[in-house]
Formats: C-alpha cells, structure tokens, sequence
C-alpha cells in the first residue's frame, strides 16, 4: 500500500471531496492520480463505521484517502488519530494541536500530514490556537516561521493554510508560501479556491518555490444536487496544474 501521495512531476497534488467510493474513483482518473480524496471523519457516528467505509476508499484509490476533520473542526482532532493509526492513509488533515499524536498514531513518516494556521490579517504570521481546547480562546499568533519550526517538531508535514477566503489574504498568503520554500515545506491553501482563483492561488506558490503544493477545492466544484465533486472540473484543474508546473 503506498503511503506517499502522488505529485504531479513532484510538484502539485489535488484535494478534493468524494462523495462516494465511484465519484473518488472517477476524480481519480479525472487527476491522473495526482490528488487525494478527502472523506470527512464528523460524517461517521463510530471509529469503526469510518474505518470500515475509509477502507473502501483505499482499496478503490491505491490508498489516495485524505481523512479530513469536516471544515476544520477541532473537535475531530482526536477521532482522526484513532482512525488514522489503523487506516495508514496517504494524507491526513490536522489542527495544529493534533499533529504530534497522529504522527504517533501513524508511527512512521512517509504519511503527509498537514497542521492547521489560520490568517491573522498580519502580513508573515499566522494563528495557531486551532486545537479543541485553544480555538476557543484568543488567538497565539506567531511567526510563519515559528509555527513551521513547530510543526517540524511535532512531525508535520505541511501547513494547512485556512481559511484563505481565496484571494482575500493575499498578501499573508504570499508571505506564507515563501516562508514554506525558504524552510522546506510543504503548503496546503485551503478555503474558497474554485476554476477562477486557482491558477493564481497555485502559481503563487510556485512562483516562491514551494516544493510541494496540495491546493483543496471543495465547494466549489460540488454538485448541488447530487453532492458528488464533478470529475470535468477536477480535469479542469488538473490541466492548470500540469500547464503551470511545466511551464
């Protein structure tokens, strides 16, 4: 089972929602691979109800299950821990808080997994009181730095960049993505990308030499009446991705 998600020429993978096991197959096919599906953990009553259905994902995936929170909820931090040590997925989504003990979890290193910093509207810092217990009270903004040095520490693998509003943050969001090149690592923008922002979204992170980029396009390309994300908007992404990185 392969641990390490697939980048596009080493460079950019997709995240996007599955609504079912046949709509992650078909935005599997959409990426040529390079993506990872994201199966929200707050939609399971039990650990062994997600384990169980996540399961399918993976074997339908060549395991490209990204265990999500369910819109960043800290409350999910520690069912994802639970889930993710049994499940070994390629990607796991964390609060800042939550990172060390799913690395634990997980017990070894080739997972990616990505911590939790939000805006501050302060150009080069970010907050990272996102756990159950810290969101809840004022925020600990410190440098992009800082919290990349921590996250490191803590066995980390990106920073998860949320909620960007899009392009709302551009400035904080450039000073994120140089931060993460200058320090060797990974960016996750997160937080109304769509066919219209995300070119720029992820050039911007190429442009400052991020090695590695996972941009999450949720909403946006969901069908509102059936739920699935469409695989043609995933295929549209992906073309972006692969025009940009081998430009």
């Amino acid at each position: 089972m392969t641990l390490q998600p697939q980048f596009y020429k080493d460079r950019v993978c997709l995240n996007v929602l599955a609504n079912s096991v046949e709509n992650a197959q078909d935005c599997y096919e959409a990426a040529k691979e390079n993506i990872v599906l994201g199966v929200l953990s707050k939609n399971y009553e039990t650990d062994e109800a997600a384990i169980t259905d996540m399961k399918r994902y993976q074997a339908a995936t060549n395991n490209a299950l990204s265990v999500g929170l369910g819109a960043g909820d800290p409350n999910q931090s520690t069912m994802v821990t639970r889930l993710v040590g049994t499940l070994q997925p390629q990607h796991v989504n964390q609060v800042f808080t939550g990172v060390g003990a799913s690395r634990q979890a997980l017990g070894q290193t080739e997972t990616f997994i990505n911590g939790l910093v939000s805006p501050t509207g302060r150009v080069g810092f970010v907050n990272i009181a996102t756990g159950p217990l810290s969101s809840r009270s004022t925020q600990a903004v410190v440098p992009i730095e800082t919290a990349i040095a921590l996250l490191k520490d803590m066995g980390g693998s990106s920073i998860k960049f949320f909620p960007m509003k899009g392009l709302a943050c551009k400035a904080e969001y450039k000073a994120v993505a140089k931060a993460c090149a200058d320090n060797d690592f990974s960016l996750e923008p997160t937080g109304g990308i769509d066919l219209d922002n995300f070119e720029e979204i992820l050039q911007i992170a190429l442009d400052a030499g991020v090695k590695k980029v996972i941009p999450h396009i949720y909403s946006s390309i969901i069908d509102q009446t059936t739920g699935d994300t469409r695989p043609s908007d995933v295929a549209r992404l992906f073309e972006i991705v692969q025009r940009l990185v081998t430009a």
